[in-house]
């Protein structure tokens, strides 16, 4: 091991509300620190940490980024200033922190759900397009369905639901596919450009949210090759874009009525289901052993030191 790598610095960006390593990414700690790679957890809008000392911010646990957008792409800019690169790359992350991509990702032949984008006063409007449908809205920054609703266009309780949404929002406006309650929804997670594990996500009884804190379940699974070749056309899609470098990257979908249906792909700050794949984990720390690797050789320091 040598000595530069020795004293690689990573910061691991975690959020207010969750300021330590999580369990599921307790494993990932381990292996950074068996390739030489000191993690240390930072709160990404603490004002006292200073970034300069570290050489990359692996991005994980900022799961209250979308709350403050604004500030979130102030720091990104702020890191790029001074140097210091994030996993995944800084350009990614503004790319991907505004969920109308998926209008983009529809441009490039990638099968979404179907999507209308619309200022808070243009719903209804958008809604009257949709009589009698099971819709889903949503921010386009938005994370954990914040701000999300369901219901039927033409329900009074729906559509009062809808006036009181935050008005200075851009939002998605999607059918509810009802395939999320009845088989699922799809998480396939790669890491370095490669397919790791996959879990199905169900919601609670009487829910349709699949995330943890609203009381969704996940399970291991293995999708078939369909499934997997519509998952690879959006990262080929992404990689079209102008973003084909990326050290993780979970693919989020549904099939309905047989084809696999992009919801979104998280590449900020998703949670990665490492804890049952101990050899992910090490993938993605030998992965990101490189990026740090590049990066030192890339630095103006280094090009300056450089015989």
């Amino acid at each position: 091991m040598s000595v530069h790598t020795a004293a690689r610095r990573l910061a691991l960006a975690t959020s207010l509300d969750h300021p330590s390593i999580q369990p599921d990414d307790a494993y990932l700690a381990t292996s950074l620190e068996r390739l030489g790679i000191q993690p240390i957890v930072c709160v990404w809008n603490d004002p006292a940490v200073d970034w300069s000392t570290f050489d990359a911010v692996l991005i994980r646990t900022i799961w209250d980024y979308f709350k403050h957008h604004a500030a979130f792409l102030d720091w990104l800019d702020r890191l790029d200033r001074l140097g210091v690169p994030t996993i995944n790359d800084s350009a990614l992350l503004r790319w991907n922190s505004d969920k109308s991509y998926l209008l983009e990702l529809a441009r490039h032949d990638v099968a979404i759900i179907p999507t209308r984008l619309a200022r808070a006063a243009e719903l209804p409007d958008v809604l009257a397009t949709m009589p009698g449908q099971q819709v889903v809205i949503k921010p386009t920054i938005s994370g954990g369905a914040w701000h999300t609703l369901r219901g039927s266009v033409g329900d009074a309780t729906f559509a009062q639901a809808v006036t009181q949404l935050p008005r200075d929002y851009d939002y998605l406006v999607q059918p509810f596919v009802p395939e999320i309650l009845s088989a699922g929804e799809w998480s396939l997670l790669y890491f370095a450009g490669e397919f790791s594990h996959a879990v199905i996500k169900r919601p609670a009884a009487g829910d349709y949210r699949v995330q943890g804190e609203h009381g969704g379940s996940a399970e291991p699974a293995r999708p078939d090759d369909a499934t997997l070749a519509a998952a690879e056309r959006a990262l080929a899609a992404v990689a079209a874009i102008g973003h084909g470098d990326h050290a993780y990257v979970r693919v989020d979908g549904v099939i309905s009525k047989g084809r696999f249906l992009i919801m979104e792909l998280e590449l900020i700050e998703p949670f990665l289901h490492l804890a049952d794949h101990p050899a992910a984990a090490e993938r993605l720390a030998q992965d990101v052993l490189g990026r740090l690797a590049r990066a030192h050789r890339e630095s103006p320091a280094a090009l300056a030191s450089a015989p």
